[in-house]
């Protein structure tokens, strides 16, 4: 199914699974906010259905293209979320 270098599938799947942390870990906040302060409990299951269904979508994309891709998703993903966190407030 891929026909590009094995290089650019990695670098490619490496900066969407980046874009899939960064979204995935910032609706993540934006959910436990609304619970922390009492916000919409429905709107905070609404976000965690979707980020949930847009991970595992990211992650059934990569592997269409082959193992490397999918464990390069899966270190971008990594890479979002330890760029959160180390921006993050205590």
């Amino acid at each position: 199914m891929n026909n590009m270098p094995l290089f650019a599938t990695i670098a490619t799947s490496a900066l969407a699974g980046l874009a899939l942390g960064f979204v995935y870990f910032r609706t993540l906040r934006i959910s436990a906010d609304l619970i922390v302060n009492g916000g919409s409990a429905l709107l905070a299951l609404c976000l965690g259905v979707v980020r949930l269904g847009l991970l595992v979508a990211g992650f059934y994309l990569a592997v269409q293209f082959g193992a490397a891709a999918l464990i390069a998703a899966l270190a971008g993903v990594l890479a979002a979320k330890a760029l959160l966190l180390r921006g993050a407030k205590v």
